[in-house]
């Protein structure tokens, strides 16, 4: 149910928020139910993604999407600006209210969408668990209203220190806009008397930051924050994307937009081990934790094997009886790297997409293959 190598992540998130934990443990064994089925059938989703736009206020490097590989740079205008109306949001709200699923708002950079906080305070009307990924660039601008719609958990990304960070965000001053965002949130908490949103700084995994992670822990400890992860860093070479492409013919899909992971990680393993160590052994007033947790044979092979599978994590891919991803367009996918499609909800609702006949053959297809070339170092084949 939960992956032996994340229960320090489990236990930090326990800690924070039990009852939150007891929901997502209930979600997550029915998942597991559904997933040794072999019918293709999912119980009711434990989270949904609203990937509320593909705009971004930033042009980071190692993005996927927008950074020096990514992908979004090649959609026409037209597709880059399409956004769901903030109806048919409600509407699909409404209808996935009664089992109350986790609402996570991404992108792009999600405060670009206009009605972003309407929607929050929608979601908490009806009792759902609100989180927010964000680059933080307007954070200063939105604390207030973020705090006041009842927003449950901000997950800021962060890269380093204030040089470090600026450079590999490609905006000089940012760092200091969201060191004074993060102080304002914090502020507007205290006289408010309330704890939420949590504030959770992620980390990804670089050639540009792995030799200066520990700067990020005395950013956390100044801003006060409830927790910091690292993430390893995703990427991929040419041959697994190409191993995909018997899969992709059978699903008639595209795995496109995998092309932006396609580099070389140009890390030091030893050098990175070395930090992770340091970190990890001392002791922190916030959770702290890097994911996928990896034994230091497990960090080589992932960074240096360009054929690397899991080893000390199970290799299926549980995701899609999960979390489903609904795009600007309406469709609902599986995977944010993949133009497979459930359905849309413009066209049925949601519940009805969750367990279409499409729905049906992409997990079937996959649970058949435990996992797919591409999905190796995805950060959702770690998860559950």
């Amino acid at each position: 149910m939960v992956p032996f190598r994340n229960l320090r992540r489990l236990f930090n998130k326990i800690n924070r928020q039990p009852a939150y934990a007891f929901a997502v443990g209930l979600k997550r064994l029915r998942a597991n139910i559904s997933y040794l089925r072999s019918d293709g059938l999912g119980a009711d989703p434990e989270a949904i993604t609203l990937f509320l736009t593909h705009r971004c206020n930033l042009r980071c490097k190692m993005c996927g999407q927008w950074g020096e590989s990514g992908v979004t740079k090649e959609l026409g205008s037209e597709q880059i600006k399409e956004e769901l109306g903030f109806e048919v949001y409600q509407g699909m709200l409404d209808e996935v209210s009664g089992y109350k699923p986790n609402i996570t708002l991404f992108g792009g950079e999600p405060l670009l969408y206009s009605r972003c906080l309407d929607l929050i305070r929608y979601i908490k009307t009806k009792k759902m668990h609100c989180l927010m990924i964000s680059n933080g660039a307007l954070l200063k601008k939105f604390s207030e209203q973020l705090v006041s719609a009842g927003l449950d958990e901000f997950n800021l990304s962060l890269d380093g220190g204030k040089e470090l960070h600026d450079e590999i965000r490609g905006m000089p001053g940012l760092f200091d806009l969201i060191f004074e965002g993060l102080k304002m949130l914090q502020d507007i908490k205290r006289k408010k008397g309330v704890k939420k949103p949590l504030i959770n700084l992620q980390c990804t995994v670089t050639k540009y930051n792995y030799q200066r992670l520990e700067e990020l822990i005395d950013v956390a400890d100044e801003i006060g924050v409830d927790s910091l992860t690292y993430h390893n860093l995703i990427f991929l070479d040419k041959d697994l994307l190409k191993k995909q492409d018997k899969f992709d013919q059978e699903l008639a899909a595209s795995s496109k937009a995998w092309e932006g992971f396609v580099f070389s990680p140009e890390i030091d393993v030893e050098k990175l081990y070395g930090k992770i160590h340091s970190i990890l052994s001392s002791n922190h007033s916030f959770g702290v934790d890097f994911y996928p947790n990896l034994s230091k044979k497990g960090l080589r092979e992932y960074y240096n094997n360009p054929s690397y599978l899991p080893q000390e994590y199970k290799a299926r891919c549980l995701s899609p009886w999960i979390v489903a991803y609904v795009f600007p367009d309406g469709e609902v996918r599986p995977c944010l790297n993949s133009t497979y499609s459930f359905g849309n909800i413009k066209d049925k609702p949601f519940n009805k997409v969750w367990n279409s006949s499409q729905a049906l053959k992409f997990r079937k297809t996959l649970k058949s293959n435990q996992m797919f070339p591409v999905c190796a170092r995805c950060t959702e084949l770690y998860r559950y």
